[in-house]
């Protein structure tokens, strides 16, 4: 017999008598037999080992192949999702914020949002303050969850609910030029002096809010030598009319904005003035003959066909056309808009972005300043678009940043084409309204589709009441599977089931307590985070400290000026008994 055969034998031996001690618990014996059987099988088994290791390796790729197309099926991907909805009760995890929305995510993008920061170092990027290349969106735990500055980011929640206070820290923490707009002056009041140390600070004040005085001036005819200009603006002027309804209004819209920028065109060719174009919109027929010989110095025919179509068609359709186009020029009746909208200090953007300037612009829809709010604001953007087309890096860097505070009131710009485009130019969108509904009610049903759909972060604050509104951020968070026992009347289990509930339902979302948001967040499950108001952050109260010292306690003394707080110089000074810097009235909004 030959060794092998021997050794096989003695192997085979071992292992029955190792069998046999397990059955019989005898485990001392069984622990010596398999001793006495390993060193066996490995010296018969050795001739055969780089066989077995490639019959092995060739296992593991066979494996890996079929697992990867097992994985990439979509039930196979459906059922992770679940898996993972039930893991996590339908929110994101702290490994998909951390993956997803981190810190540490931002700055891997910097080169490509900040093309200026591509040469930096890994160390010099870890650095870079993270408010530079991202939005800070809120808190979850001792995590912080931000946006890329490319991204659009949507507000919603009702008045007092802390909106208007998280967006004074986005304002502060913008790294360059900024317009803001806004019904009331909290955001310039508590913002202005530490926006003060970044550039210029400048008010546009059309309807005298808090008496605080324009500084800069802006008259809608500028550019509308230009056709295409003198169309935008003719869009802007006339948006803030705009409920978003279809059918005859949609009509009527379209006419009215062909006819105001004929009208437009022809004052900026005669070096005219916007009470001129007032004056024609009321009375057509003296104005056909002005208007027409003005507009035979246009590039473009078509505007002197718009325009004698209006001036010459009946009566009827006249009057529905200017009684379209006169709400979007009420701001003329207003002193403090006229005083606003004149060219005595005109406003240039390519200098507001180069020294990273900082605009609020301070309107009321009852005063009827909207118009000439949302045309400034148009005409910021789409200057900032133009330049960010001449730029190596197709984009503005520092971005341009526009805190859209009450946006569908005082500033219906077309956000459904803006979210779309501009973040890849290199402007921030931040725009917080007051609920969903109000969207639909100003960009119509599509158009507020459009808005939602581009925006990457949505944050939803408290307070709203909307039972539409609630059913759909309800829905958007999606559901979990909730267990449920059933026992009998003595207590005994009889059965345990799960059912589907909404992650978040309608009464939650309604009920969400101050000082807390839910942050849905693109490519990431909802997020219930913790917000803080600027007005608790430490420089903001620093400042207000310091600014409130000095105005106190001035040095009166012979000989001695009063020097400002820093930062403050170029910020206007509220009058007697405005809210000094660093509170807010009322708790803010």
């Amino acid at each position: 017999m030959s060794a092998i055969s021997l050794q096989a034998l003695v192997l085979f031996a071992l292992t029955f008598v190792a069998y046999l001690a397990v059955r019989r618990r005898a485990w001392l014996v069984a622990v010596g037999a398999v001793t006495g059987a390993v060193p066996i099988a490995i010296s018969l088994t050795a001739p055969l080992l780089v066989p077995m290791l490639m019959l092995v390796a060739a296992s593991v790729v066979v494996g890996a192949v079929i697992l990867m197309i097992r994985r990439g099926r979509s039930s196979s991907t459906v059922n992770r999702w679940g898996a993972r909805a039930r893991r996590t009760s339908g929110v994101a995890t702290t490994t998909d914020i951390v993956r997803l929305s981190s810190a540490a995510v931002m700055r891997r993008k910097a080169s490509t949002v900040r093309p200026s920061l591509a040469g930096r170092t890994r160390r010099e990027r870890v650095r870079t303050r993270t408010t530079e290349v991202a939005v800070l969106l809120c808190r979850v735990g001792a995590l912080a969850v931000w946006s890329s500055i490319e991204d659009v980011t949507l507000i919603f929640g009702g008045p007092r609910t802390g909106k208007t206070g998280w967006l004074a820290g986005r304002v502060i923490d913008a790294p360059g030029a900024l317009l803001v707009t806004s019904t009331r002056p909290d955001l310039y009041q508590l913002t202005a002096g530490l926006r003060a140390r970044t550039g210029p600070v400048h008010v546009f004040n059309a309807v005298g809010l808090g008496d605080l005085p324009s500084t800069t001036t802006f008259d809608p005819l500028t550019g509308c030598t230009d056709p295409v200009s003198a169309t935008e603006r003719a869009t802007d002027l006339l948006a803030a009319g705009n409920t978003g309804d279809g059918g005859d209004r949609a009509f009527w819209d379209a006419q009215a904005r062909r006819v105001l920028a004929s009208l437009l065109h022809a004052a900026a060719l005669g070096g005219l003035a916007m009470r001129d174009v007032l004056g024609w919109v009321s009375d057509p027929d003296k104005a056909q003959g002005q208007v027409l010989s003005l507009l035979r110095r246009s590039p473009e025919p078509a505007y002197t066909e718009d325009a004698a179509q209006f001036l010459t068609t009946n009566e009827r359709t006249r009057s529905s056309i200017t009684s379209t186009i006169m709400p979007a020029l009420g701001w003329l009746t207003s002193p403090a808009a006229s005083a606003a909208a004149t060219g005595a200090q005109p406003f240039d953007v390519a200098e507001l972005l180069r020294s990273r300037a900082t605009v609020y612009l301070l309107g009321a829809e009852e005063a009827h300043a909207a118009p000439l709010v949302c045309a400034l604001t148009g005409h910021v953007a789409r200057e900032a678009r133009r330049i960010a087309a001449g730029q190596p890096s197709g984009r503005l860097d520092p971005p341009l940043t526009l805190a859209l505070d009450e946006a569908a009131l005082i500033s219906p710009v077309p956000l459904d084409s803006w979210t779309a485009d501009m973040g890849g130019r290199g402007v921030t969108i931040i725009a917080a309204f007051q609920s969903r509904a109000q969207v639909i009610a100003r960009w119509g049903q599509i158009g507020a589709a459009i808005i939602l759909n581009n925006a990457a972060s949505i944050m939803v604050f408290g307070g709203t009441r909307d039972r539409d509104d609630l059913s759909y951020w309800s829905s958007l968070a999606g559901e979990r599977d909730e267990p449920v026992v059933t026992t009998d009347d003595g207590g005994k289990v009889t059965s345990r089931s799960v059912r589907k509930v909404p992650v978040l339902a309608p009464g939650q979302l309604a009920n969400v307590p101050s000082g807390r948001v839910v942050l849905f967040r693109r490519g990431m499950a909802p997020v219930i985070g913790r917000v803080a108001m600027a007005w608790k952050r430490r420089d903001v109260r620093v400042h207000g400290k310091s600014t409130h010292r000095i105005t106190r306690a001035p040095d009166t003394s012979p000989g001695t000026v009063a020097r400002p707080a820093p930062g403050w110089a170029s910020v206007p000074i509220p009058p007697a008994g405005a809210t000094r810097p660093g509170v807010v009235p009322n708790g803010g909004q």
